[in-house]
């Protein structure tokens, strides 16, 4: 498991960013508990884990194991539990889902159709997802606008119709070189995967490496167009991201 972030240069000067974040933090324990940080296990919410567990504030922290992770993605977990001496809730999908998916369509139909990816996406990380929500007031994630055409308008706060909780992204005007440089600066572990040219990592059969000149998550569903690059967790009755309600007071 890598310690040490991959950039060469001195990263950015994140100190007012970590003081926002950790009072942003504070005010959703206190505006929203019980909240929950849904984890990927990416960059991101590493720094969000971090955050949480190092100012040992009162938010659970749970992932979503597809049953197609990669294994350097999983071992995140493992250097989590070591490192902060805390527990990261796994939820799974539904086994006979699974298997009926893949008794109709194939283990990998994903390839074939936007519809068919959005249907594996709906199994194995929709549904557990609103497992894992039961129950509480907030969730947090680690999305960011500078990641996609899709992310663009995200919100800080927004209030999710579909699961019917509030909804925060406290990373969202973070730009990716400010992520790194708070791994560095906290020594966060992270997903040795990044050090092979991935830059946003999900399942592994849809996950790839990026290039020069591609953007964060382009390595994400590489055969889809940019417009259609989610999975779901984060699209609202529209069709869209969930809709802000303005940032936190």
């Amino acid at each position: 498991m890598s310690t040490v972030a991959p950039r060469v240069a001195p990263g950015p000067d994140i100190g007012d960013k970590v003081e926002a974040l950790e009072a942003l933090l504070r005010r959703i324990v206190r505006v929203a508990s019980p909240a929950a940080l849904a984890s990927s296990l990416s960059i991101e919410d590493m720094v969000l884990t971090d955050a949480i567990l190092r100012n040992r504030l009162p938010i659970g922290i749970f992932t979503l194991d597809t049953g197609r992770m990669h294994r350097d993605t999983l071992d995140v977990i493992e250097a989590i539990e070591r490192r902060y001496q805390a527990r990261i809730e796994v939820y799974r999908p539904d086994p006979q889902a699974v298997m009926q998916y893949v008794t109709q369509h194939g283990r990998d139909a994903f390839y074939e159709s936007v519809e068919l990816r959005k249907q594996c996406c709906a199994i194995r990380k929709i549904e557990p997802l609103k497992r894992a929500l039961a129950g509480k007031r907030a969730w947090i994630t680690g999305l960011r606008r500078a990641q996609s055409v899709t992310r663009e308008a995200l919100e800080e706060r927004s209030y999710d119709e579909t699961y019917g909780l509030e909804k925060f992204n406290p990373l969202a005007s973070w730009s990716e070189d400010e992520v790194w440089a708070y791994i560095r600066t906290y020594d966060v572990p992270y997903n040795r995967l990044y050090d092979q040219g991935y830059r946003s990592i999900g399942c592994a059969p849809c996950t790839r490496p990026t290039v020069a000149g591609e953007d964060v998550r382009a390595g994400r569903w590489w055969w889809e167009q940019p417009e259609t690059k989610e999975c779901g967790l984060h699209i609202g009755p529209d069709g869209r991201l969930v809709r802000s309600k303005g940032n936190v007071r």
